[in-house]
């Protein structure tokens, strides 16, 4: 799932950071993403006083939410550029399509992991078996080096793995000894981890890389930290081991991290580019090229078998926009 606030500022929100013992506790904020039945999703990253963790720039947790009741996800045509999209659920099924051509599906325990590059469009709508949706959405900054690189697809299935008490499914980079063949740009992370109610583990990890613990469920101690349900806990680099504990119900989190991506980035709406001038641009290449209609062949290409019309851009905020590290 994608963006789709109507009135998106600079995507860098204002939200209480707690530190504990060295460890920021980044709480949720709750961002309805329009219309009556429109879903709700919990926000951690990006806030104002922390953009990135490694390469990540965006996370959003949501559900589970009864899809009888909220409607599920339907989400049309919409354009991204300079960032790859991490699609990972707990419950339910989305289909996604897009403008390289892609057609899949999103399922429990599967990375779906589209590379935007220098721009591409997709669809993403909850199947009709779906009954609960839960899931999270995240984004990686592709470094300046690669965002203009040609769009495209990949789907991984990691397999579960266990490391002392915990079930690891490594879906992006390397962690304890299992390996993701999804392709990255950054040196980067990411993992569900499961834990048994009470049990600990002590996970290695790369010193260089920052850390971030977004908690599912149940309730999670990091590095000594408390960090609650839908909350992000954050290191900084240094560690080579992390050890996490879980409450007295099982855990289920996810971990993400990185080297520090040490780049300037602009995000607004679903673009990242590094300069006003750049979103500018992207925006009104989307409104020509696929709103208004004036060409299939520019720069957001065409989303084939989506049965309605695309999104529009919202208005833009009238500041200009700044660049974040």
């Amino acid at each position: 799932m994608s963006n789709l606030e109507k009135h998106p500022a600079e995507l860098f929100e204002r939200a209480p950071v707690v530190l504990t013992v060295g460890v920021e506790i980044l709480e949720p904020r709750d961002v309805p993403l329009g219309g009556p039945r429109a879903m709700t999703v919990r926000r951690t990253l990006p806030q104002r006083k922390r953009s990135l963790i490694g390469a990540w720039c965006f996370v959003d947790h949501y559900g589970p939410d009864v899809v009888a009741e909220r409607g599920g996800m339907v989400v049309p045509p919409h354009p991204h550029t300079g960032l790859q999209t991490v699609s990972w659920l707990f419950a339910g099924e989305v289909e996604h399509r897009d403008s390289a051509g892609s057609h899949a599906m999103v399922r429990p325990g599967e990375l779906n992991l589209m590379t935007a590059g220098r721009g591409i469009a997709h669809s993403e709508l909850s199947t009709p078996e779906t009954t609960v949706l839960h899931g999270a959405q995240l984004w990686v900054a592709l470094p300046d080096a690669s965002r203009g690189h040609a769009p495209f697809f990949e789907h991984f299935v990691p397999e579960p793995a266990a490391f002392g008490d915990a079930v690891l499914r490594v879906f992006l980079g390397a962690l304890a000894g299992r390996v993701s063949t999804a392709t990255t740009f950054t040196e980067l992370v990411g993992a569900q981890l499961d834990l048994p109610a009470g049990a600990s583990v002590d996970l290695p990890v790369d010193p260089r890389f920052e850390h971030g613990l977004l908690v599912d469920a149940g309730e999670a101690t990091l590095e000594g930290a408390t960090v609650p349900a839908s909350h992000l806990g954050y290191l900084e680099p240094g560690l080579s081991s992390i050890r996490i504990t879980a409450g007295d119900r099982p855990l289920r989190a996810l971990l993400i991290g990185g080297v520090p991506l040490g780049e300037s980035i602009v995000m607004w709406w679903n673009f990242i580019g590094r300069s006003h001038e750049e979103i500018v641009q992207f925006r009104a290449e989307w409104q020509a090229d696929v709103i208004a209609g004036g060409r299939e062949d520019g720069r957001f290409g065409t989303v084939r078998g989506y049965d309605g019309r695309a999104l529009p851009a919202p208005e833009l905020p009238n500041v200009r926009l700044r660049p974040r590290e």
